[in-house]
């Protein structure tokens, strides 16, 4: 392939999207810098970004078929490494990174993509899946990371195998009533994870119906999700970048995890409503094009990849801008290329050069399309 070929076949709105988001969750982790003494997390993003950009170059380099052959390997390892978190000291709580010298490693990170890679092997050539007992194997391929995610406790990330499963197995052409059957037992089994969720878990889901607007702040219940609605509310129509701080009190701008979990309300805060809407509107044009790429790629098993990793992006973009706005249960999901951290903006950037890997060679020819089978 010539490199003008290559600068074609390259997918540059994707590209652009995902390099102004990461521009945009800077700009929110320095404004959450600044509502603390010493806050130094924008530099250190500036670095991981530097190492994420590398990360996605080198998805781009081997032809993305190498990944199935070794697919089920990486998807036991990362398996593996949800175990191994259990053996390192809590950290807020809670058992989720492996201290490494470069950074504390988050193998929940690891486990999406791997487990993408895992089904989309294992979906493809697979016509057993239009069967009711085909859906077995894939259901237990999510159901074990998302049971050690969630004694993390990790309830946010844990849930998002489920949205990637079923658009996975939607895509390598199980029957639509086999999946409709498979929610149904699954909201049969929601008082079985609600005895399961830990008690601040379940007040988090409690405090959604009992939320209100304005007046002072909840000191407990519910206090997350009225101070991201106070702070999203302060920015305005331009933000205090070009229009100032709507007030001078610093406790009406207190949120914790302003850098992480709710990065969007400092966007918010610090560009007002014209930089909310065009974050938003940046995420629909990424998936949108990744949407594209998937229903155009001949390859089955690109297409299944492409279609889980827009598939998680999604999901995770969905959760965390509801649950700011109190549409959602505040979970803890982080928002995709934005919110501080090493491991889920490596690992998002990675995803997204198989994309571009998966869009490079998508022209694959098949003497048949396994895929594409009757409803």
């Amino acid at each position: 392939m010539t490199p003008i070929a290559i600068v074609q076949r390259v997918p540059w709105t994707l590209a652009v999207c995902a390099a102004a988001l990461m521009a945009l969750g800077v700009t929110g982790i320095a404004r959450g810098d600044n509502l603390v003494v010493g806050g130094d997390l924008a530099r250190r993003q500036g670095v991981w970004i530097v190492l994420a950009v590398l990360g996605l170059l080198a998805a781009t380099v081997l032809p993305y078929r190498t990944l199935r052959r070794g697919a089920y390997l990486w998807f036991a390892a990362s398996v593996t490494l949800l175990v191994v978190v259990f053996f390192f000291p809590e950290r807020n709580g809670a058992r989720r990174w492996i201290p490494t010298p470069i950074m504390h490693f988050q193998p929940s990170e690891m486990a999406k993509l791997c487990f993408i890679a895992a089904l989309a092997r294992y979906l493809t050539f697979q016509d057993h899946v239009r069967r009711l007992r085909g859906l077995i194997v894939p259901f237990v391929m999510a159901l074990v990371p998302m049971a050690l995610i969630l004694k993390e406790p990790d309830l946010g990330t844990s849930l998002l195998f489920l949205p990637v499963l079923f658009a996975m197995l939607f895509s390598a052409g199980a029957r639509r009533w086999h999946l409709a059957l498979a929610i149904v037992l699954g909201v049969a089994l929601l008082p079985v994870m609600w005895s399961g969720m830990r008690p601040y878990q379940q007040a988090r889901i409690v405090s959604l119906f009992s939320q209100r607007d304005g007046g002072s702040a909840p000191q407990e219940l519910g206090y997350h999700l009225h101070q991201s609605k106070q702070v999203l509310a302060l920015g305005g129509v331009l933000g205090s970048e070009l229009s100032g701080v709507a007030v001078d009190d610093l406790d009406a701008y207190h949120l914790p995890e302003r850098r992480t979990d709710f990065i969007l309300c400092m966007v918010g805060e610090r560009w007002g409503l014209i930089g909310t809407l065009s974050t938003l509107a940046l995420y629909l044009a990424l998936f949108g094009r990744g949407m594209f790429l998937a229903a155009t790629t001949r390859e089955p098993f690109g297409r299944l990849v492409a279609v889980g990793i827009i598939a998680i992006l999604a999901a995770q973009t969905i959760l965390n801008t509801a649950m700011i706005v109190g549409l959602l249960p505040i979970t803890g999901v982080t928002l995709p290329l934005m919110s501080y951290g090493g491991s889920s903006l490596l690992f998002t950037c990675v995803a997204l050069g198989l994309l571009i890997n998966i869009a490079l060679r998508q022209n694959f020819d098949l003497a048949r399309d396994p895929l594409r089978r009757p409803m």
